[in-house]
């Protein structure tokens, strides 16, 4: 089956194979003429980078390129891409990459014009209206993994260089105005990323599934988007060149951020500070903290996850979904607790202190505490 489409839902998504080739004609539809690309460092020499470099070289837009990201992005790399983007006087950016290199890049999009520092516009409250919107950059994102879905996303999420904690920076005009979704583009992921990325996209169906927040629209696209990792993300990690499972995996990963605007919850709560502090890839962290915090949630949503366990043709209602979560993580090697991820005697206080500032915990259906949230690390660590 051909999957090629053209979406305005939530921003216009240019979605099929090859569609990388409309670069330079995406550029033209938002008045882009001296586009930066943003990328992270081990994308910066592939020849899919190389390539996108040059279709824009070839339409006389240039091939300006900063790679300068971390896996977690952090307010410093944002000031040198601002740099970047002011010294070459550029006019909007090319988000290109995985989560780490779209969230940066759309924060270069957003900072570049404003004066005032970036922790000014965490995600709390009305921040957000402290930004002059004009002076925001076009965004054009292009991903490469399919995951995080912040191609569809109005925020980034940035790491504080100096206390180690991630933070959410967020405005509606950080939604990139056009997103080609090229599946062609992830057929080179290793394993190890598709099956993390793919998780990443899951955990974001799941918890905003969970959440106990009124959105019904997302309340169906979260319930959908858990069918299509179920069903093709063992074909893309089994055949990496199966374009049909790379693009429903796409698809996926759009709808788990596009749902997660109901909320997001614990799984994201013990994560971010996790992998704030240790390094660990973010989609891998999420799938170890599931099992236990499905569990965690039990009271809440076991009569919901009945429902989505016979939509998704699993027996046994919430306790048959928590048991195929553990073997779907265990069919991709997803180790049972952090310690299998590198993290050696964590800074338990420092966890849960990161864990109940973070923005995630008012979407989840069960209140969090720090005697809670302290057993929840427990059962991860």
């Amino acid at each position: 089956m051909t999957l090629t489409a053209n979406w305005s839902y939530p921003t216009a998504v240019r979605f099929g194979a090859g569609r990388i080739v409309e670069i330079a004609e995406c550029c033209n539809a938002l008045g882009i003429k001296k586009p930066l690309l943003v990328t992270d460092r081990g994308l910066a020499t592939m020849e899919i980078t190389t390539r996108t470099r040059a279709l824009l070289a070839a339409a006389g837009l240039g091939d300006a390129m900063f790679a300068e990201v971390d896996p977690n992005p952090t307010d410093k790399n944002a000031e040198a891409g601002v740099q970047v983007y002011r010294d070459g006087g550029h006019d909007g950016v090319i988000a290109f990459g995985g989560g780490s290199g779209l969230d940066l890049a759309k924060t270069i999009a957003f900072w570049a014009g404003q004066t005032r520092p970036l922790w000014d516009f965490k995600d709390i409250g009305d921040w957000w209206t402290r930004a002059d919107p004009d002076a925001i950059a076009p965004i054009i994102a292009v991903p490469t993994t399919a995951g995080t879905g912040s191609e569809v996303g109005r925020a980034g999420v940035i790491t504080n260089s100096a206390t180690a904690e991630k933070k959410i920076i967020f405005h509606p005009k950080m939604l990139p105005g056009i997103v080609i979704a090229d599946p062609e583009l992830t057929v080179g992921m290793p394993k190890f990323i598709t099956a993390g990325t793919g998780l990443d996209a899951f955990a974001h169906c799941v918890e905003a599934y969970s959440s106990p927040h009124f959105h019904p629209m997302s309340q169906g696209i979260a319930l959908e988007g858990m069918r299509l990792v179920k069903d093709y993300l063992p074909r893309a990690y089994a055949d990496g060149t199966d374009i049909e499972a790379r693009g429903q995996m796409m698809a996926a990963a759009a709808m788990g951020a596009t749902a997660f605007q109901k909320g997001l919850g614990a799984i994201h709560a013990l994560s971010h500070p996790i992998g704030a502090l240790y390094h660990t890839h973010h989609g891998t962290t999420n799938a170890v903290c599931m099992p236990a915090v499905l569990q965690f949630n039990r009271g809440a949503i076991a009569q919901r996850f009945d429902m989505a366990a016979a939509y998704l043709g699993i027996d046994g209602g919430f306790d048959g979904f928590c048991a195929f979560v553990d073997d779907f993580n265990d069919s991709f090697g997803i180790p049972k607790r952090m310690s299998g991820l590198g993290v050696e005697n964590p800074d338990i206080d420092r966890l849960v202190k990161g864990a109940l500032a973070d923005p995630s915990v008012g979407g989840n259906p069960v209140a969090m505490t720090e005697e809670n949230t302290q057993a929840l690390f427990d059962a991860v660590l």
